[in-house]
């Protein structure tokens, strides 16, 4: 079985031929990071654009690197929920155009659990079922995962997404977009206990983040308390690297907190993470340990499958073994969609 994925949900555009033995015969991933990085922030209307250019040329060379053509093909997938509109819109008319092209079945991909089904593709062994953490610059949510394909939402934020609050505090310390490896890097030389920030919900049962306070804190800490323009304060570097560290370490200590909550919850002993923040250093390694010291299996989305790409919409096999095909008038879902 071979199927093309397609992936169009934010600022990348992405297409890959993947079997059912899950094995990659080609993957292309075109970024806009470039295109967003003065706005500090994807602009939905740039990035539909965007899409528009390039998700042809993306597509003709994922099949020149597959060798294959559409007649080679048992179906076309696509992620057509959550996301940015237009990008949903993009990635969709592609693909059943080429369904009707080609006479092939259709099956649509949530972005979101694609994100941890990234977990399986590194993974010899089965991953399900298990606790997911989806972690990115949209999205920062709990799932528990009976099988692949049947999730139940556990909680996640209440306000801004772990990612966006890195973007949003790389802004305020000078530093350049995307926020995550900024503040990243940054931090290497920080010290994580130099500003005490506030961890919301950290003590309390429930599933869910809030990292609004967080971001305050951290403006707070650069401006004085009340402060709303920060354009007149000159941090040095060292300054800049204890805030990076210390706010990094509170987004930290919420994500292991509560994912380790999720999972003593529902007596799973399995837990998987993807998404962009997935990258982070400081959460692979604490997760590891945590889950280590608790005798929970940790799985972590390989860095190359972490950001958005189509390589990970492979759980459009288990849809298709399940026999979920979508009609042809299956529209988006966009914005922030959980469930």
């Amino acid at each position: 079985m071979k199927i093309l994925c397609i992936e169009t949900t934010c600022d990348e555009t992405a297409a890959a031929v993947v079997t059912d033995e899950l094995k990659v015969l080609g993957s292309v991933v075109s970024s806009q990071e470039k295109l967003h990085e003065k706005f500090n922030g994807v602009v939905p209307e740039i990035a539909a654009r965007a899409h528009v250019e390039r998700i042809l040329p993306v597509i003709h060379e994922t099949f020149a690197k597959s060798n294959l053509t559409l007649q080679d093909l048992d179906a076309i997938a696509v992620a057509n929920t959550p996301g940015l509109s237009g990008s949903l819109l993009v990635g969709l008319v592609a693909a059943k155009s080429l369904c009707l092209a080609g006479n092939l079945p259709l099956i649509a991909i949530n972005h979101l659990h694609a994100h941890v089904y990234a977990c399986q593709l590194d993974s010899d062994q089965p991953v399900f079922p298990c606790v997911g953490l989806i972690v990115s610059g949209g999205h920062t949510h709990l799932y528990q995962y009976d099988d692949p394909i049947n999730a139940k939402y556990l909680g996640g934020t209440i306000d801004d997404a772990a990612g966006e609050a890195f973007d949003k505090v790389a802004s305020m310390l000078g530093l350049p977009y995307p926020g995550g490896p900024a503040i990243s890097k940054a931090a290497l030389n920080g010290n994580s206990k130099a500003y005490s920030f506030p961890r919301s919900f950290i003590h309390e049962p429930r599933l869910d983040f809030s990292f609004s306070g967080l971001k305050t804190a951290v403006r707070y800490a650069i401006g004085g308390p009340g402060s709303s323009d920060l354009s007149g304060i000159v941090l040095d570097e060292q300054q800049v690297a204890d805030l990076s560290a210390s706010f990094q370490q509170a987004v930290v200590d919420c994500l292991v907190s509560k994912s380790v909550a999720a999972l003593q919850q529902t007596g799973l002993n399995h837990l998987c993470v993807g998404g962009g923040v997935a990258a982070n250093r400081v959460l692979r390694e604490q997760l590891q340990s945590r889950c280590e010291a608790n005798n929970l299996h940790l799985h972590i989305a390989p860095l190359e499958l972490c950001t958005d790409n189509a390589v990970m919409g492979a759980i459009a096999v288990e849809r298709y073994k399940a026999g979920l095909f979508e009609d042809l008038d299956l529209d988006i879902k966009p914005g922030l969609v959980r469930h």
